[in-house]
């Protein structure tokens, strides 16, 4: 993956109907365990589809965190108890 593909990979994420977010400054979580079964189901192929599409992503990962914390998409640690 590229840091310009950034936008286009969350945007992605998003249009499964997960939920992408940043976790504080330290990580981002993809809310794929928080669907429904059923549409966990519908949509697991478009999640492995645009895992492989991007491909590695962990060099990116503060890009990534910055980004969703730019658009809004950030849980900040000290609400999470």
């Amino acid at each position: 993956m590229l840091e310009k593909q950034i936008p286009d990979f969350v945007k992605d994420i998003i249009a499964t109907g997960c939920d992408i977010c940043a976790i504080g400054t330290t990580g981002y979580l993809i809310g794929d365990a928080d669907l429904e079964e059923a549409h966990y189901e519908r949509i697991k192929h478009d999640l492995v589809s645009i895992d492989d599409f991007y491909g590695e992503r962990d060099h990116l990962k503060f890009q990534i965190i910055a980004y969703l914390r730019s658009i809004g998409r950030v849980v900040e640690l000290d609400t999470i108890h």
